[in-house]
C-alpha cells in the first residue's frame, strides 16, 4: 500500500541524502518511496515541487562528491549566475584533485586537476571554484572561437572581469590550453549579448573588412535612437544579428518604431541571420559593397 506523501519543514525544497532523513528520523523508509520526492541518484533525493535543472543536480552531485572535489566548469558557471551554459541534459562537471578515486556513475563528468585553493564554499557540502578560476578552465579546454563564445557569456552575464581574466591566463606556466586560453581572452570583448554576436564579431574581426563598433549608441540631435550590435558610424550602417529582432506580438511595435528610428536618422540596417553565418563569403561579399555605398 503506498504513503501518503508527507513533507516536513525541514525538507521543503531541499535536496538531501535518503540516509540522513531516514537516520535522523525525519522519514521513514517508506517516506522517502512516496511521490513527495524525486530520486536524483543514489541515495540522493529532492523535493519533488522542485524543477530538475542543472543546478538542482549539482546540488545533489555535492552531496556525494569527495570533500578534496569542487564543482567545475559549466557547472561553476551556472551557480556563479550564467545559467544558460548549461541544462539538465548536461553531465554535472567536478573537479578532483589528482590521485583521487571516485567514480560516481552516469550523469557526472569528472576532471583530474590541482583547485590551488581556487574554491568557494557554501555551508557543509557545497563547492565550486571561484569566478576566475572557473573562466580560465573553461576557455583552456574549447577550440578558440569556442573558448571566446564562453568567455564573452561569462563576462556579459558579470560572472567575472575581463580584465581579470587576462591577467590570470597571462600568469599560466605552458600547459595544455594555455596558448589557447591567451587568444581567446585577448578576442574577447564582453559586449555581445548572445554567442551568434560573438561569432559574427570574430568573423568580421578576421575578415580585411574596416572594423566595426560594437554595441554603438546611435544617436540623432543629441536624442538617443538605438543601440545596434556592430555600426561602422562614419558609413551610418548598422549590422543586426536577428535574434536582436522578436517576432512576439508585444515586441513587434517596438522593433519597429526601433528601425523606423533608425532610418529616420539616416541610418542603413544590415540584418545577419544563423543561415548567414553558414554562408560567411556571401554575407562578407554582401557587406562589402554595403560599406561602399
Amino acid at each position: 500500500m503506498a504513503v501518503a506523501p508527507r513533507r516536513p519543514p525541514v525538507l521543503h525544497g531541499r535536496v538531501f541524502r535518503g540516509t540522513w532523513a531516514v537516520g535522523a528520523g525525519v522519514l521513514t523508509k517508506d517516506e522517502l518511496r512516496s511521490t513527495a520526492w524525486r530520486r536524483l541518484r543514489r541515495d540522493v533525493y529532492a523535493d519533488a515541487t522542485l524543477p530538475v535543472d542543472h543546478l538542482v543536480l549539482a546540488r545533489g552531485v555535492a552531496l556525494v562528491m569527495p570533500r578534496s572535489a569542487a564543482l567545475g566548469g559549466l557547472t561553476a558557471a551556472v551557480l556563479w549566475g550564467a545559467g544558460g551554459l548549461a541544462t539538465a541534459e548536461d553531465p554535472v562537471e567536478v573537479v578532483v584533485p589528482p590521485g583521487t578515486r571516485w567514480s560516481p556513475g552516469p550523469g557526472v563528468a569528472v576532471r583530474s586537476a590541482d583547485l590551488d585553493g581556487a574554491v568557494v564554499r557554501r555551508g557543509p557540502w557545497l563547492r565550486w571554484t571561484d569566478r576566475v578560476r572557473t573562466a580560465v578552465d573553461l576557455v583552456r579546454r574549447d577550440g578558440t572561437d569556442e573558448a571566446v563564445v564562453l568567455l564573452d557569456q561569462l563576462v556579459c552575464a558579470r560572472v567575472v572581469g575581463l580584465d581579470d581574466v587576462r591577467a590570470a591566463v597571462e600568469a599560466l606556466p605552458r600547459c595544455r590550453g594555455s596558448a589557447r586560453a591567451r587568444r581567446a581572452a585577448g578576442l574577447a570583448d564582453g559586449l555581445a549579448e548572445s554567442p551568434p554576436e560573438t561569432r559574427l564579431r570574430l568573423l568580421l574581426h578576421r575578415s580585411g573588412l574596416p572594423l566595426p563598433v560594437a554595441q554603438f549608441d546611435v544617436r540623432s540631435g543629441g536624442r538617443f535612437v538605438a543601440r545596434v550590435d556592430f555600426a561602422w558610424p562614419e558609413r551610418r550602417l548598422a549590422l543586426e544579428y536577428d535574434g536582436a529582432w522578436h517576432g512576439a506580438p508585444d515586441q513587434l511595435p517596438r522593433d519597429r518604431r526601433r528601425l523606423n528610428g533608425l532610418m529616420a536618422a539616416d541610418w542603413r540596417v544590415q540584418f545577419v541571420t544563423r543561415g548567414d553565418l553558414r554562408r560567411p563569403d556571401v554575407l562578407l561579399a554582401d557587406l562589402a559593397r554595403a560599406l561602399v555605398r
